[in-house]
């Protein structure tokens, strides 16, 4: 995937990262952005707005699935 950077990174770590959840005010927004959205009331700016945020997600998604994966990695080489 291009612009990846690696870090070390202790177990720990790894659980934090695949732990993580969209922040509440971003959620929020989001619940707010969908059901306006659903409604065919969104301006143009807010139609951005909720693709940034959900390009947002599945970015954190692939985080959290790749730490998940990593720590699955690390627990079986113990």
């Amino acid at each position: 995937m291009p612009n990846e950077i690696n870090l070390l990174i202790n177990a720990d770590g790894l659980a934090a990262l695949a732990d993580l959840s969209l922040a509440s005010k971003s959620h929020a927004k989001l619940d707010d952005l969908l059901t306006r959205n659903s409604a065919g009331t969104l301006t143009p700016d807010e139609a951005m707005e909720l693709d940034s945020l959900l390009n947002q997600i599945d970015a954190l998604n692939i985080v959290k699935a790749r730490a998940g994966l990593a720590l699955l990695q690390m627990k079986a080489k113990e």
